[in-house]
């Protein structure tokens, strides 16, 4: 009688079927790392420096139809507003209108947008004094109304250095919301509301 042996000896089929098995695994290990390397790369060298420092935002009731603007001053004497938007380190991101250009035909259907906000961003910073103000450009209501003014420092965090609330009654109302000192470092070192009007030295450049 023939023994069996005790080691297993596979066919050729057995062996090229082993083979094969082996070879597409190898394949779908090699893909599997490459689409690795695909997906990991955008994230490596697609990261956004943000390259605002401070945000100042100005906003009011939504739905509301009248135009508020928002006016900025810099340590240069600089005037960022509506008809000034960059002045080199400041820069009107939004100027909201109220109501006015809100509506949006998207698909074929009228959209309304009912956040009314202006933002400025300072890219940069001289030290020196910043001075805020709102101005109540158009008047659809006779009611006052309510502003909410925020400053905040973007690097090396998130951090809120002012926040308060206005109210302007009328067409042509100017108030100064805040008014901050920025030292050398970037950080606030005064805080007042004393009231200076820009729009008395906006008229006065255009007037030049």
């Amino acid at each position: 009688m023939t023994s069996r042996s005790r080691f297993y000896r596979p066919s050729p089929n057995n062996s090229a079927f082993t083979d094969l098995l082996f070879n597409a695994l190898l394949g779908f290990a090699f893909m599997f790392f490459i689409a690795f390397i695909l997906m990991a790369k955008p994230e490596e060298t697609g990261k956004v420096d943000n390259k605002a420092e401070y945000l100042i935002t100005v906003s009011w009731p939504n739905n509301h139809s009248d135009d508020i603007d928002v006016l900025v001053e810099d340590p240069r004497g600089e005037v960022l507003w509506y008809s000034n938007k960059d002045t080199g380190i400041m820069h009107l991101d939004r100027d909201d209108r109220g109501s006015l250009q809100d509506h949006l035909i998207i698909d074929g259907k009228k959209v309304t947008n009912p956040i009314n906000q202006e933002t400025v961003t300072l890219r940069s910073w001289v030290p020196g004094e910043y001075v805020v103000n709102v101005l109540h450009y158009q008047a659809n209501t006779r009611q006052p109304v309510p502003i909410y003014i925020k400053v905040e420092r973007l690097n090396p965090e998130v951090k809120i250095l002012y926040y308060g609330v206005e109210q302007v009654n009328g067409a042509g109302t100017e108030r100064t919301v805040v008014r901050f000192v920025l030292d050398s470092q970037g950080d606030v070192s005064d805080v007042s509301q004393l009231q200076k009007s820009l729009v008395d030295r906006i008229g006065k450049k255009v007037q030049e």
